[in-house]
């Protein structure tokens, strides 16, 4: 269960460090799949307080929410409709019913 946050540890120091410069094209695609990230972490991490973690779902929740969510961007791109909006609610929604769900465990 810490393996997926001492990635995101490390990723974060290694992109503080590095300091890349990405081109203002690629932002929708960066903010969908920091968003998908986060939502698998924090999903894992609600499964792992409710006893029923698993790493095969886990990798593969990650792997298809990154692509769906990089494909309506795509495909928003292509049209000229901010499709990758879409994306960016669900997760954001996902987001905060884990949290919530995490924070009444701990209290």
């Amino acid at each position: 269960m810490w393996l997926p946050v001492l990635g995101l540890v490390a990723g974060v120091l290694l992109g503080l460090v590095l300091r890349v410069d990405l081109p203002l094209e690629w932002a929708r695609y960066t903010a969908v799949g920091i968003l998908a990230a986060l939502d698998s972490l924090l999903g894992a991490f609600r499964a792992e307080l409710d006893g029923h973690f698993e790493t095969k779902i886990f990798v593969t929740g990650f792997i298809t929410n990154a692509l769906l969510a990089a494909l309506l961007a795509f495909i928003g791109d292509r049209l000229g409709i901010d499709l990758y909006l879409v994306a960016l609610f669900a997760f954001g929604l996902r987001i905060f019913q884990n949290v919530a769900v995490i924070r009444r465990h701990f209290l």
